[in-house]
């Protein structure tokens, strides 16, 4: 069976939360199927990774995305009602990518990651190839509680884009042979955008072993937060979180530290970093998991959260209890949630944050550890998926667990 797998981002290296899941679709699919894999790529960087992915077994064409000719775009669109992410996404060398292959090797199923590659699909050369569309989150949604929360004119511009995000993705669902999300907050949030739409639930994993910590805890009162840090999302919750709850914190434990990881800092994230507040910017990095490893507890003050947020799961697997917003509370799978405390405002989080922080080395590991991750593998989470795209592409009828 051969299944084309259509990306947004070129899914390597698995460093964030976009490509960490495509990653791993490639890598689950590439041993049982003749995969193909065509990815938009936005800089050298992420070009440089395609023989990365070719290595799972797949091949791979990336095709190059002019950044700075799509923002320009954009501007002139804001008028129409094409979605932005579309727009955005726009690559001159697609069309031809997708005519190539499918003269070549035409595909038995499409599979989609999110909407902006699920609009290649219903066009031609694809139109008519049994389509698979993994949403992951609904993206109409995230749009509109952005815009409840900014300012002009952003506000208008995200409640934009999520009225048009909107009307595509209740058309998709009409098109598409079957569309996936990430767990049930996302089903119920696509079901307000397209009510008679038929939805399953495909979570995300974990890749526990190389998590797990092989040292004792960190006795440092160190606070972690790894996210990519120009994601609008992230910025918020983290600016939030240092101007509402870290003082707080560091008043009572002068001795806290609080490590923000990720790629892209934005400049208000950049200028967080204080020897006097002890908050610390990373940056890119190589690997997280040390910066995990050295820190006593993780938080995720998100107040805007679709989807499964990835960093509290991996936080958990490296042996890290964690305090959340409910926001991202909602999203997580059942098994992690022991190992979360939630917090709903400034005050909660703070108090939360020093109680963990007032706990030993020892006994933050063991509540890290009542979250059951065992059963949260990659392989496990992503079956139905596979069980969809064999049954579109005529290998065994459909699995009851996705009715």
């Amino acid at each position: 069976m051969r299944v084309l797998f259509l990306t947004h981002r070129l899914p390597y290296a698995p460093n964030r939360g976009d490509r960490l899941r495509a990653f791993h679709i490639a890598r689950t699919l590439a041993p049982s199927v003749d995969l193909e894999i065509v990815s938009l790529a936005h800089d050298q960087v992420e070009l440089a990774q395609v023989g990365r992915l070719e290595a799972l077994g797949a091949r791979v064409t990336a095709v190059r995305v002019p950044r700075l000719q799509t923002y320009v775009k954009a501007l002139g669109h804001l008028a129409g009602a094409r979605p932005l992410t579309h727009v955005l996404l726009d690559a001159p060398g697609m069309s031809d990518t997708l005519d190539r292959v499918v003269r070549e090797r035409p595909p038995d199923v499409v599979l989609a990651y999110c909407s902006g590659m699920a609009r290649f699909a219903v066009r031609p050369p694809l139109a008519g190839i049994p389509l698979v569309v993994d949403l992951v989150d609904v993206d109409s949604q995230k749009w509109a509680a952005l815009a409840r929360s900014a300012g002009w004119p952003m506000r208008w511009i995200y409640g934009r884009e999520a009225r048009h995000l909107a009307y595509f993705e209740r058309t998709l669902t009409d098109v598409a042979a079957a569309t996936v999300v990430v767990n049930e907050r996302e089903r119920e949030s696509l079901y307000v955008v397209a009510p008679g739409a038929s939805v399953a639930v495909v979570p995300n994993g974990i890749d526990l072993r190389p998590l797990m910590p092989h040292s004792a805890p960190s006795e440092r009162p160190g606070v972690v937060f790894c996210g990519v840090m120009n994601y609008a999302p992230n910025v918020d919750g983290v600016l939030w979180f240092c101007q509402h709850v870290w003082p707080v914190v560091r008043q009572s434990r002068p001795d806290a530290e609080l490590t923000l990881v990720g790629s892209d800092p934005a400049p208000a994230i950049r200028r967080l970093e204080s020897l006097g507040t002890g908050i610390k910017v990373t940056g890119t990095v190589e690997d997280v998991r040390p910066h995990l490893w050295q820190a006593a507890i993780a938080i995720a003050p998100l107040l805007t959260a679709r989807g499964v947020q990835n960093k509290v799961l991996e936080a958990v697997g490296a042996g890290l209890p964690a305090v959340v917003s409910a926001q991202v509370f909602e999203g997580l799978p059942a098994a992690v949630r022991p190992a979360c405390h939630v917090a709903t405002s400034a005050e909660l989080f703070a108090e939360e944050t020093l109680r963990l922080l007032s706990f030993s080395s020892t006994e933050r590991r063991r509540l890290a550890g009542c979250a059951d991750l065992a059963e949260l593998t990659w392989e496990s989470q992503l079956r139905p998926l596979h069980n969809l795209l064999n049954h579109l592409g005529g290998q065994y009828p459909i699995a009851s667990s996705m009715n």
